[in-house]
Parts: C-alpha cells; structure tokens; sequence
C-alpha cells in the first residue's frame, strides 16, 4: 500500500514539473502582439502591415495592434524595436530603406541592420515603376536612354536616398547618362511635381501613381522588377525593354529586437508564411501594388546582405548622403 502511494507521488511531482514547460510552450501568444511601423500611417509598408497583421491576429488568436512610430527614414522605429523586451509581444514592419539603404546613406545609425534584429519574415515587394510625363519623347526605355544622351533630363525623387532615387540612380549608371537629381519632400510631392511637368521622369511607387497611369496624365515605361507584375501584366520591365540587367525595387518584411526565442520566431514565420499564401491576401495585395513574398527568417536574412551590399556599390558611387 505504501509503494503505491509513494509511486503515485513520485508520478504526481514529475507531472509538476512537466506542466509548466508544456503550458510555457503552448501560452504563446498570450497577450496583444504590437507591430511597430516604422512609417507614418497611409504608406506602403503601413498597408503591409494592417492587411497582414489583421490574418496574422485571425491565425494567433490575439490582437496585432499597429504602432505607428515613423521618422528619420525608419531610424525612430528601429530604435523603438531595440528598446522592446524580446519576447515576440513586439515585432516590427519594416522596409528597404531603413535595413539596407540607411547603412550607407547616414554618417552613423544607431543600429546594425542584422546584429541588432532577429529576422522573421519577408513580407512584400514594393515594385517601382519608371514614370514619365506625357509630354516627354519617349514611348518606352530604349528611346528614354537615347534621349538622355542627347539632352539635360532631371528625375524627381522623395527624397535623397529614398529607393527611388537609388534605383535611378541605378538606371544612370547602367545606361551610361546623366541626369539631375530634383528632390522632394516625400512622394507626394514628387509625384504632383511630375504630373504639372516640372519634372520629366522618376521612378515611383505603384500605389500613388497608379490611377494617373490609367488616366493617361502619366506614362510607364517599365517596372523595375525581375519579372513582370501581376498589378500591370501588359507592362514590360526595365530589362527586357531597353537595359538589360537592371533590377530596383523596394521591398518589406517582419523583424524583431535581437534574441528573439527560437520557437517564437518559428512560429510567427509559419503563421506568417501561411497569411501570405492566402488568396485572400495575395489578392489584396495585389491591389495595393504589392507581391507577397514569403520566405524562411535565413533567406530574408540573404536577402538584405545582398541588398545591403548592391545599394552600398550605387550610394557610394553616386555620393548618396540622406536630407
């Protein structure tokens, strides 16, 4: 009789000590999720953000609250991130700019791109579009670049080491042209400077310039991505219709503070990767402008690399410095 009990204890205490690791493992998430936004409300990688936190809340059972904390292009959010307990109750939406174009552009950061974060997820592809006005001579890339050669053009950007200034500054360089950099304060700006002719070109976003494309008060004359985009299926890209080669895009994706747990990361990437093959969010994005594109935490993390280290190659030789 008194085995028994003492079997049965020892069985009772090993469950104890069991339990809480099991219902540690399976708490997360067991709270509100905040997602910083390292941009003002109403931009890109702000509609990022919402469409996919909101599946990202549906799948997780909690609420993904999002925390706009723009400034310094991206700089104010990051450093937010940084200072948040690494526990996956704060994650972050964030983009090209600040993770692979501000390392080179700013004299100093208060961060490191890949030591100071734990890479989740990649999130979308912003393609950028070449942009000109109607009244400009050319009706696609290859007669742009001959033009440029015979004439002074300028390009308006958002801003001096914005993504869009970059990738012209791209398109100069692998065209072998010159043209005058005319800056902005911001897209929308830029973009009403192209539409009233002041400007004859720029590269520029899908979603603030997309009904003026369709109402024929701008041209496109390429995309900047790869491949063809499924927003603008008719529309060639930049390589295959004058400059072989070139690619510029901007892009999004989920980060974290440094030294997230494993399993948390893992399984926000799951959740993440299975909110981005939704239809209903493909689809959504699509609307918007954007290509979900999702990927493991390692080949986001390939990703920047590679971007930090093309964008360094184009800030430097082209003596990018940001506003």
């Amino acid at each position: 009789m008194m085995a028994r009990i003492v079997r049965a204890l020892a069985l009772a205490v090993g469950a104890l000590s069991f339990c809480p690791t099991v219902t540690h493992a399976q708490a997360y998430p067991g709270k509100t999720i905040r997602m910083i936004v390292t941009f003002p409300a109403g931009g890109g990688v702000d509609f990022m953000g919402r469409v996919i936190g909101q599946k990202l809340a549906e799948r997780l059972g909690q609420q993904v609250l999002i925390d706009n904390r723009g400034g310094a292009n991206g700089i104010t959010g990051l450093q937010v991130l940084m200072s948040s307990p690494a526990d996956g109750y704060t994650i972050c939406a964030s983009s090209a700019g600040p993770l692979a174009v501000n390392p080179h552009v700013y004299k100093s950061l208060p961060y490191d791109p890949l030591k100071d974060f734990t890479i989740i997820s990649r999130g979308v592809d912003f393609p950028l579009l070449l942009l000109v006005h109607p009244s400009l001579p050319a009706k696609n890339v290859r007669e742009l670049i001959g033009l440029a050669k015979t004439r002074e053009l300028s390009f308006a950007s958002s801003g001096s080491g914005n993504a869009d200034h970059l990738a012209a500054e791209l398109f100069k360089s692998m065209a072998k042209i010159q043209m005058v950099h005319v800056p902005y304060k911001g897209s929308g700006p830029s973009t009403v400077a192209l539409l009233a002719g002041e400007v004859p070109l720029m590269f520029a976003s899908i979603p603030p310039t997309l009904a003026h494309v369709r109402a024929g008060k701008l041209r496109a004359l390429g995309v900047g991505n790869a491949q063809r985009i499924p927003t603008l299926p008719d529309l060639p890209t930049i390589a295959e219709s004058g400059l072989p080669g070139y690619e510029a895009y901007s892009w999004g994706g989920f980060i974290g503070p440094a030294h997230m747990p494993k399993d948390v990361v893992e399984r926000l990437n799951k959740e993440f990767t299975a909110v981005l093959k939704t239809r209903e969010v493909v689809d959504r994005l699509q609307e918007g402008g954007t290509v979900a594109t999702p990927s493991t935490p390692e080949e986001f993390a390939a990703h920047i690399k590679s971007e930090l280290k093309k964008w360094g190659e184009v800030a430097r030789a082209a003596n990018i410095r940001a506003d």
